[in-house]
């Protein structure tokens, strides 16, 4: 293990890497988003998703297993985030999950921890799986971000259960402009104690669907809200996140969007251009990478101008460290000292 995340995976994305470079590739996929259902058991303020495919939750609309891991082959990414809606609501998702990893690639499965004791009977632990919880912050605000008080006590005691029982934990926080950057000094001490392998951490995204709620940064705002979040980490903190695109969230690197390191499925088709937008749903995984992707992203799409997320930014910075050797030992030493977990306040000082 380096930084908790496993040197399997490690290596794995650098052998995938350095064929798709032998090969001559530019466009290729990082990681694989499945989602088997939008059904959610909460209404979080800033999900765009329980909105958008609310017909299809109506009608229960949901991918088979075979769907779902010829998705997984089709696009043969070697990491798949199963997302949704919530996605330990699908009645098959042990075997979406056995399956998945009997191709053995790595699965990271999003979830608010409201079924994690009915999870721990359906998926057993892993060195290919992890558990990555929802949690916004600390327990006001993740309350008010979810809808539903209690939520958060439940989520912290299924990581608790969770890593007593061996299973590997990350949890996924996204931010808006309603919280407070000291709060998360705190939280994020407080995950790093637990045992969790590491944080990701992202500002929320404008969906249409939930625009009218005044709750998301703007693309400065956003800079400033980490650096003050990083200043302030003590040493040896685990974010998950890419380092570089780390620097990206603060303004000290810039790039442009790589939506096709993380192509979307879902039960409507392959979501086009990307997991934040979808102006059609295609059928094929080879017709989603027709896109024409210049179209889109900061300075071509309205939509895109505060967008940050790491769905469309961390692939970027992991082909700039692919193509210069400068930042990919820049990554590499950031990301791999042992021990070090991604600094605060190194981050700051890069």
């Amino acid at each position: 293990m380096a930084n908790g995340r496993p040197l399997g995976l490690s290596l794995k994305l650098a052998w995938y890497l350095l064929r798709q470079k032998a090969a001559g590739r530019t466009h290729f996929p990082l990681t694989m988003i499945l989602e088997p259902l939008e059904d959610c058991n909460l209404t979080c303020t800033g999900c765009g998703r329980i909105r958008e495919y609310e017909g299809l939750i109506k009608d229960h609309v949901r991918l088979s297993v075979k769907q779902c891991l010829d998705a997984v082959r089709e696009s043969g990414a070697p990491v798949v985030s199963i997302a949704g809606g919530e996605p330990l609501m699908h009645p098959e998702i042990g075997k979406i999950v056995r399956g998945i990893i009997r191709r053995k690639r790595y699965v990271y499965l999003c979830t608010n921890a409201l079924l994690y004791k009915a999870a721990m009977k359906a998926i057993k632990p892993s060195p290919y799986f992890a558990f990555v919880v929802h949690l916004d912050g600390l327990r006001e605000t993740h309350d008010i971000a979810v809808e539903r008080a209690g939520v958060y006590d439940v989520a912290i005691k299924a990581i608790r259960e969770f890593r007593a029982t061996g299973y590997r934990v990350c949890t996924n926080t996204t931010l808006f402009n309603a919280n407070r950057p000291e709060e998360y000094h705190q939280f994020f001490s407080m995950l790093n104690d637990m045992g969790v392998e590491g944080m990701m951490v992202s500002p929320g995204f404008q969906y249409k669907e939930v625009a009218h709620h005044d709750i998301f940064l703007q693309r400065e705002e956003a800079r400033s809200f980490f650096r003050r979040i990083f200043d302030g980490c003590r040493e040896g903190i685990r974010f998950y996140n890419n380092p570089l695109y780390l620097d990206f969230l603060i303004g000290k690197r810039e790039y442009e969007c790589s939506q096709w390191t993380t192509p979307t499925f879902t039960p409507a088709g392959w979501r086009k251009p990307c997991y934040l937008i979808a102006d059609e749903h295609v059928t094929t995984f080879a017709e989603l990478m027709q896109t024409d992707w210049k179209a889109y992203g900061f300075g071509r799409d309205a939509r895109c101008a505060n967008c940050m997320m790491h769905c469309g930014y961390e692939g970027s910075a992991i082909q700039e460290a692919m193509s210069s050797p400068k930042a990919l030992a820049e990554m590499a030493w950031r990301s791999l000292r042992p021990g070090s977990g991604l600094r605060g306040k190194e981050i700051m000082a890069k």
